[in-house]
């Protein structure tokens, strides 16, 4: 699986492009201020065509480009219900599926918005991907999220799960349970 992410705009939130290969469609997850030209360069460089927009959650700096994006793409954003009031283009509910080829869990995680939401993915070569948005992040969890919920959803998962957060670095699910004060007793 082919995952490219980069940080863009002035919170510096994560955009991520998601493909089964180079030269295939993609998934871009997380469009928010400011992406336009370095997606533009990783869509060419990597000779991706988006098929699907999906946000994590409805705040500005995850949803801000996807307006523009779905237009000059013809692909709709996919947000799940809870969080359509904080976005002012035109989405399609978010549910599990299948996106540009990847299957795509979604694991509705209210707290930092009533839409927030975790991404599950399994790759080809057998790794797993969690797409966090603002619900975790390396060494802490976001703003307004709950704790608890956050401990529930996450303590099924394997320690060699990446979490791509909305913000800041990778992590794993190991390294978040080892030192995340969030995360205490969520062993898998």
């Amino acid at each position: 699986m082919l995952v490219v992410g980069f940080g863009s705009g002035p919170l510096q939130a994560n955009c991520y492009l998601l493909a089964e290969a180079d030269g295939r469609p993609c998934v871009v997850v997380d469009p928010g201020e400011d992406v336009a030209a370095p997606l533009a360069a990783a869509l060419a460089e990597h000779r991706l065509v988006p098929a699907a927009l999906v946000a994590t959650h409805g705040h500005p700096d995850h949803v801000a480009s996807a307006a523009g994006l779905s237009a000059a793409h013809g692909v709709p954003l996919h947000l799940h219900p809870a969080d359509a009031r904080l976005y002012d283009g035109d989405s399609v509910p978010l549910e599990a599926g299948i996106f540009a080829g990847l299957d795509v869990d979604v694991r509705p995680v209210p707290g930092h918005t009533p839409g927030s939401v975790v991404l599950g993915l399994e790759t080809a070569e057998g790794g797993r991907l969690a797409l966090t948005g603002d619900t975790l992040f390396a060494g802490s969890v976001g703003r307004g999220a709950d704790a608890e919920a956050v401990r529930e959803l996450l303590a099924g998962l394997p320690d060699d799960t990446v979490v791509l957060p909305g913000h800041g670095p990778a992590t794993t699910i190991g390294r978040e349970r080892a030192g995340n004060p969030f995360l205490a007793g969520t062993g898998a």
